[in-house]
């Protein structure tokens, strides 16, 4: 299934001329080796651009069409046309001059077989730079100076003669295309893909962009050792995928991870996401929607579209038309030494997606702070919230941020990997915050449990409410207020003593917490009788339905609602204050 949408991805990008033909592919060029008509080396010149990473500006490769790459692994094995400074100059990378040579000489024997019958002033060109270039002095060359270090480093390097790319001419590409199509010994078989019979893939191509993998890149399908194989079949004959099927797929898929801004990371978990039609719209919107990046439209006109499309309205985002009922997929992939894993796959209407991301931020909605703007709280900045900020590794558990994706998306009950997190924070830190307290509000809306009712479920503070725990916390939160009027500029209050053992054990905490707002209630009096006798009247108010005694001990479904409730009756008193 997976495989068979990145096909159908990359025959859509085919038809729309965003993507390489077979036997092509789109590479990252760092340099471009400039020779004369003769053979000569006249230049090395950088052919990077500028190009935006996050909120940063920087010189990257640029993208070229050129002849499909071979995939190495130890071994040596040249690209026709573009690749790096080993094989097209013999330059030494890796401290083995006796490997750049032999890389050298392959990548030569290459070019001479495929332009020795081109009639093409570049193919004379090129032929004649294999035959004068001396590899063992490349660094000695005038025009190689400046950048030798720079091309140690790596990078791709193409041919430019008489300022035209070798790869853009005529001949030579029909030349490439040629020898690409007349490969014939590979096996013939039903494709599993596609369902057609033709050539088999033993080896399928290297899948670039997911993180933590090699820079050479990766496989998805890839077998390599006896104890994998089965039936007498070795390396692709197990999973028998023709050889056009192992192109479409891994080109569609190296196009999506290509785009690093639509390309998304949850942990270790590489993400990306893509519309059957192969319109871009699509996944710039969705981005938009789940994420909490910048956008030249306002939340506002974001929500307003979100709103249309979930009524089953078409609308126009980018100049390009968004319909709800087109097919949308989003694949998760993971590192796995020189493999890439499938993490999770899901498939679904892009209304049907946009649905699931709305109910999941209406479960969120809870009164929040003044100082956060947004109305919506980001997937990222809610897996945030499970991280200590203070460790050298910020990153939220990968099990989890595609755990709490996937429940987001299919709109399932959240995993309670996400709530326990969430509680160890809260117990080292002794703090609800806005985020952790509208993740305890989804997850028990989502999971309902008899311990953390509705009445304490809502958006703001719910003055009805006969929830023990839940008035507890708001009890605790009244406490607390007594104190830093008391002792105005307090730097640790009875929260970073006692909220552990209160929302655990109130029997013990509150008749000491008791005790010590009386004291502070009567410092309170002396200058401000008013605000003591309001403070007194919100804990007789409190106390009245919480009854004679505390109970000895609270569950953690019950300390959910002890924390609500603290987190509510906080919220309430500093929006008087503003009010105020």
């Amino acid at each position: 299934m997976i495989l068979q949408a990145l096909v159908n991805y990359y025959e859509q990008l085919e038809k729309q001329g965003k993507i390489a033909k077979p036997g092509w592919s789109s590479v990252g060029v760092s340099f471009a080796v400039c020779i004369s008509e003769s053979g000569r080396l006249e230049q090395i010149i950088s052919v990077k651009t500028e190009q935006q990473r996050g909120k940063k500006t920087v010189m990257a490769p640029q993208n070229m069409e050129v002849p499909a790459q071979a995939k190495r692994s130890s071994g040596v094995a040249a690209n026709f046309l573009c690749d790096n400074a080993a094989y097209l100059l013999g330059i030494d990378a890796k401290g083995n001059p006796e490997r750049a040579i032999k890389c050298f000489t392959e990548s030569a024997e290459l070019h001479k077989k495929l332009l020795s019958e081109v009639n093409s002033e570049a193919a004379r060109a090129i032929l004649a730079f294999f035959s004068s270039w001396q590899p063992e002095q490349a660094c000695e060359h005038p025009a190689l100076a400046e950048v030798c270090d720079e091309l140690v480093k790596g990078g791709n390097l193409v041919f430019r003669v008489n300022g035209r790319y070798a790869h853009n001419d005529a001949a030579i590409q029909a030349a490439w295309q040629w020898y690409y199509n007349a490969k014939d010994d590979c096996d013939t078989m039903r494709c599993a893909v596609t369902g057609t019979r033709g050539p088999i893939a033993r080896i399928h191509p290297s899948i670039k962009g997911v993180d933590g993998t090699q820079a050479t890149g990766a496989s998805i399908v890839s077998f390599n050792k006896p104890s994998f194989c089965s039936f007498g079949r070795d390396q692709g004959l197990n999973a028998p995928t023709s050889e056009y099927a192992a192109y479409a797929y891994t080109s569609a898929l190296n196009h999506l991870l290509s785009n690093r801004g639509r390309v998304y990371k949850l942990g270790n978990t590489t993400v990306v996401c893509w519309a059957e039609n192969a319109i871009d719209a699509y996944q710039a919107l969705f981005d938009c929607i789940l994420s909490d990046k910048s956008s030249k439209y306002s939340e506002d006109e974001i929500n307003g579209m979100t709103k249309s499309l979930l009524n089953g309205a078409r609308i126009e985002f980018n100049e390009q038309l968004i319909d709800p009922s087109q097919p949308f997929y989003i694949l998760g992939l993971s590192p796995n030494s020189a493999r890439v894993s499938i993490r999770f796959f899901m498939r679904n209407t892009f209304g049907a997606f946009l649905k699931n991301i709305d109910d999941h931020q209406q479960r969120l909605k809870i009164i929040r702070p003044s100082w956060e703007k947004s109305n919506t709280l980001s997937l990222w900045k809610l897996l945030n919230e499970t991280v200590n900020q203070k460790s050298r590794d910020k990153n939220p558990s990968p099990e989890l941020a595609g755990e709490m994706l996937s429940a987001v998306l299919n709109n399932t009950p959240y995993p309670a990997t996400m709530l326990n997190a969430i509680t160890l924070r809260i117990r080292a830190e002794s703090d609800i915050t806005y985020g952790r307290a509208a993740a305890i509000k989804a997850y028990y809306l989502k999971k309902p449990n008899k311990d953390v009712p509705k009445e304490v479920l809502t958006v703001s503070l719910n003055k009805e409410s006969t929830n023990i725990p839940y008035l507890l916390g708001r009890l605790f939160s009244v406490y607390e207020q007594i104190q830093q009027e008391a002792n105005p500029g307090i730097n640790a209050t009875i929260k970073d003593k006692y909220f552990n053992s209160a929302s655990g054990n109130p029997a013990v905490i509150f008749p000491v917490l008791g005790n010590l707002a009386q004291k502070h209630l009567r410092v309170i009096k002396r200058d401000r009788t008013g605000l003591a006798i309001n403070l007194e009247k919100q804990i007789g108010e409190i106390t009245n339905k919480l009854g004679d005694s505390f109970p000895a001990r609270l569950n953690l479904p019950q300390q959910g609602s002890f924390q609500l409730g603290y987190y509510h009756q906080n919220a309430e008193r500093y929006i008087k204050k503003e009010d105020k």
